[in-house]
């Protein structure tokens, strides 16, 4: 069986001063269930409990990961993999509830994160934990492959699905923080291709690898420009980036 779930584990509201405008701005955390004949990967497990000082900046309200993954069925027991896009704590929060199960990670994320000051160490470190460390891209199952996508953090990587029907999916975690910053980004990317002059706007160069990749289902064309059917989702945006001609 093949199927994606978007599971919603609370939200956050990020200040002012870190938006850039005068009002805060309440954020999505989201996580996604990947069910594949192989097993169940998890990819993200939500808010973690922080000190105080964070607890007060963030104000963030909680889902627990049991009730969201029992609303689809599935137990803590049951998850075969987790996959975190970076360990900032509000996307390893639940990764003590599921000890004993291995967690993917950049090895450059890993040994940032041990250095301290960057993230809650209990998150990272717990009894049971079990590291994967991963230096660049992995195929984890079959159609299913991490990809680096660094520039929120140094060691962040997404996932690439594909699925039955030919199509790709991209669990974009916080590599944007919007859809449509990602958009931006793809639309500076197909200006620079076709020879806009400049200025133009920078773009993270992994979207190269991902126009590849999801390309892979119709094997036609560079996805982020149409050329075959491409979803991307992320961690704090509920909204869901498509090529425009696919849309």
């Amino acid at each position: 069986m093949h199927a994606i779930h978007r599971l919603d584990l609370g939200y956050f509201v990020r200040p002012a001063a870190e938006v850039g405008g005068p009002e805060p701005r309440v954020e999505p955390v989201l996580a996604y269930l990947v069910r594949r004949p192989e097993g169940l990967l998890l990819f993200d497990t939500g808010i973690g409990g922080g000190d105080p000082e964070t607890e007060a900046h963030y104000r963030p309200v909680r889902r627990p990961l049991p009730a969201a993954l029992a609303a689809v069925g599935v137990a803590l027991a049951d998850i075969d993999l987790v996959v975190n896009c970076h360990l900032h704590f509000d996307h390893c929060g639940g990764n003590p509830l599921l000890a004993g199960t291995p967690v993917l990670v950049q090895a450059t994320e890993l040994a940032t994160a041990r250095r301290g000051d960057y993230t809650i160490d209990a998150l990272v470190d717990f009894p049971g934990a079990v590291h994967r460390e991963l230096d660049g891209e992995a195929e984890v199952w079959p159609g299913v492959r991490v990809v680096p996508t660094p520039g929120h953090t140094d060691g962040h990587q997404s996932l690439v699905v594909e699925q039955p029907d030919g199509g790709v999916v991209v669990l974009a975690g916080q590599a944007y923080d919007f859809a449509s910053e990602f958009g931006s980004a793809v639309l500076a990317r197909r200006a620079a291709a076709e020879g806009v002059a400049p200025p133009l706007p920078g773009y993270r160069p992994w979207l190269d690898r991902l126009g590849q990749l999801g390309r892979l289902g119709r094997g036609r064309g560079d996805a982020l420009t149409g050329g075959g059917p491409l979803r991307v989702l992320f961690a704090h945006d509920n909204a869901v980036w498509e090529p425009a001609e696919q849309a």
